[in-house]
């Protein structure tokens, strides 16, 4: 793990890197997906820096709601700490900030979350790398060939004692997820489809990779919401797949 890389005077913490580098891979995909749906890819600029504020703010209260002795104990450390951030609330304070720009700017919906998909996928993967990096968000102990110890980890893991990297799983994961993602996007022709697509994966790698996960509070809130948007995400794909086209019955 390297939490941190000097830089003659200067330091970079790992996951503030992965997490810029995230959000830079993320915006370069949408930019180019939003032209190749015919969208204004000036909008992905707004768009991007609305997500990642909603969803760093987003990521940090949910955590802050899991984790609620932290916050009674030192409230201002807790709130402005760089640790401690929960996926699930990153996405819902990511879409919240995206809902605003996409009201502001009138744009279509389906075709905007369609464009944002695979940037969604490749940003969750250099988030995960940044976990590993950082040491925080690993498994359960385990004598696995590439089991591994955090002893600087947040927090560190016992001496002696090697976890499950399941930060690399969800990384691995995500890039694959991202591949998928792309060579879909020019066969599903809906508006709303590859989107349902992306949510299916990325919510049944959640809920498989949390029984390997360290014990931690809300996980089994967290397996409970990665298979409901799994599955209704599923039902959501089959009803934009099997509904009458609109553009057939305009014709």
């Amino acid at each position: 793990m390297y939490p941190d890389f000097p830089i003659g005077p200067l330091t970079l913490h790992s996951f503030g890197l992965m997490m810029a580098l995230g959000f830079l891979a993320a915006g370069t995909v949408a930019y180019y997906e939003f032209k190749r749906k015919g969208l204004n890819p000036e909008n992905v600029y707004w768009l991007t820096i609305a997500s990642a504020a909603g969803g760093l703010i987003g990521a940090k209260i949910h955590y802050l709601l899991l984790h609620t002795e932290e916050l009674k104990g030192d409230p201002l450390a807790s709130a402005f700490s760089g640790a401690g951030l929960v996926w699930y609330g990153g996405l819902i304070g990511g879409v919240v900030g995206a809902v605003i720009v996409v009201a502001i700017y009138r744009l279509p919906w389906g075709k905007v979350l369609d464009a944002c998909s695979p940037s969604m996928a490749i940003g969750y993967a250099f988030g995960r790398m940044g976990c590993f990096l950082n040491g925080d968000d690993y498994g359960r102990p385990s004598d696995l060939p590439w089991s591994m110890e955090f002893p600087k980890g947040s927090p560190p893991t016992p001496f002696g004692v090697k976890v499950q990297p399941t930060q690399l799983y969800e990384s691995f994961s995500s890039l694959l997820i991202f591949i998928i993602v792309m060579l879909l996007r020019k066969k599903l022709k809906r508006d709303w489809a590859l989107a349902c697509v992306y949510l299916i994966m990325a919510g049944m790698e959640r809920f498989l990779v949390e029984f390997v996960r360290a014990n931690r509070p809300g996980q089994i809130q967290q397996q409970v919401l990665a298979l409901g948007t799994a599955l209704v995400a599923a039902a959501a794909l089959i009803w934009v797949q099997t509904r009458p086209d609109p553009a057939a019955r305009a014709r």
